[in-house]
């Protein structure tokens, strides 16, 4: 998602720091070249004019035409608003009053919606909550199967339901059984129809004044752009949202759903599917996204989804293997295996500073999977001395994993690259730079 528009918001900032001082006209036309990208994007066209009003009343004024670094106050303007427009900060979710506190999942039939209750349920699991799943969607077949296959997978309780069974029954059952087991959280996942219809709104306003949940959260599939707004807009009216969970943001989803939501509706994106897998549910931050789509990178959630791949124990580990000159390669598995677990490289990637301007950026995942199949592939004793790894211990490697001679020689210079600029990192001496080539070569 945004992959156009921060390449398009790229070409208008390097073109205002080629001016170096700037005139009324040059930020004029900046902000004629920002509009048409935000409607490219998709983005409502009320907001993108609000918004390109605000950010052009405080880019042509003394302060910023007077500084002797006007593009980077203009591009500091633009990121202030786009985080303004999208809600400033996190909303995260409410599940204070009564237990189990109900999450009340909603939206079109194909939006997501069973797979994210299921992501949900595994994320809370994570913050030590104790989760149950409740399938309140009776009529879309295998729905009741496959949230029980994600409970088993999230390792949560699913409450008892039938294929065509009473869904408002069912519900009130689960409110019960939740209750007795204290249950902290009630996940529900509802029914879908191809549209907005009157029966199914009936049907989620009767459910909603059973279980009173404490959040009701559209599910809404960001490739549809500004028809999501619009579906957003038809469930707040009927079911007062709390809440909007944009879900295929990995995929060729334009944005415009994501800027316009909060502006149009008046409700908070609060997360984004990035990914088909169960852990691939990321908390949505204004501020960082902003970030992102002007190619600043979004090093803070990177961080965190490093910290959820490598245990505390693990990082202390490896910090200390390190720091003595230990690092073998079975610990370069081990840190290829919890890249592996972060997400897609390209997610990654795209999360590192000015990474997210380049065009075309693709990685092949499938590397990651050969480098540890060439490791796989070696003795224990060649794991933790690779330099007695000769000739021909690298041809008999190289058959082993399937692989060529050339890649395991690319992999042992990798590793071997690695060690040197962590050698860098403990003199002392040159870290700044070392540390830079080690973020530009991941």
């Amino acid at each position: 998602m945004f992959d156009q528009l921060t390449s398009r918001l790229g070409e208008v900032f390097k073109r205002l720091k080629n001016r170096g001082r700037l005139t009324e006209a040059d930020v004029s036309a900046a902000m004629r070249e920002v509009r048409l990208a935000l409607l490219e994007a998709d983005v409502n066209y009320k907001v993108v004019k609000e918004l390109v009003g605000r950010i052009k009343e405080q880019a042509v004024g003394e302060k910023v035409l007077g500084s002797i670094t006007p593009a980077q106050q203009v591009m500091r303007i633009v990121h202030q608003e786009l985080t303004r427009l999208m809600g400033e900060q996190n909303q995260g979710l409410d599940l204070g009053g009564r237990k189990p506190a109900v999450i009340m999942l909603v939206g079109l039939q194909g939006s997501g919606k069973t797979t994210t209750a299921g992501k949900l349920a595994l994320m809370l699991t994570r913050k030590g909550k104790r989760v149950m799943l409740v399938p309140a969607d009776t009529r879309r077949p295998a729905a009741i199967e496959q949230l029980k296959r994600l409970g088993t997978m999230a390792g949560v309780e699913v409450a008892e339901a039938e294929a065509g069974g009473d869904v408002v029954e069912i519900c009130r059952e689960a409110l019960r059984v939740g209750a007795r087991k204290a249950m902290e959280v009630l996940v529900v996942d509802t029914a879908g129809r191809l549209q907005v219809d009157e029966q199914l709104m009936a049907e989620l306003v009767q459910l909603k004044q059973v279980l009173e949940p404490r959040e009701v959260l559209l599910v809404a599939d960001a490739m549809t752009g500004q028809e999501a707004v619009n579906i957003a807009q038809a469930f707040h009216e009927a079911l007062g949202l709390t809440g909007v969970v944009l879900t295929k943001v990995e995929g060729d989803a334009r944005g415009g759903a994501a800027l316009s939501i909060r502006a149009v509706v008046g409700v908070a994106v609060k997360f984004v599917g990035v990914g088909e897998k169960l852990d691939a549910l990321e908390a949505f931050h204004p501020e960082r996204m902003a970030g992102r789509i002007l190619g600043m990178g979004d090093v803070l959630t990177l961080a965190e989804k490093a910290a959820q791949a490598l245990e505390e124990d693990q990082a202390k580990q490896l910090a200390r293997k390190f720091a003595s000159d230990e690092f073998t390669l079975e610990d370069f598995r081990e840190q290829l295996r919890a890249i592996r677990r972060m997400g897609s490289l390209e997610s990654i990637l795209g999360m590192l500073p000015g990474m997210g301007r380049l065009k075309g950026l693709k990685v092949d995942e499938k590397e990651l999977i050969h480098a540890e199949a060439i490791i796989n592939s070696m003795t224990p004793q060649e794991r933790r001395k690779p330099q007695i790894i000769d000739a021909s211990r690298r041809r008999r490697i190289a058959r082993g994993s399937g692989t060529t001679v050339a890649d395991v020689n690319r992999l042992l210079n990798n590793y071997n690259q690695l060690r040197r600029m962590m050698k860098q990192l403990r003199r002392g001496g040159g870290k700044r730079k070392a540390l830079a080539r080690l973020l530009w070569s991941a």
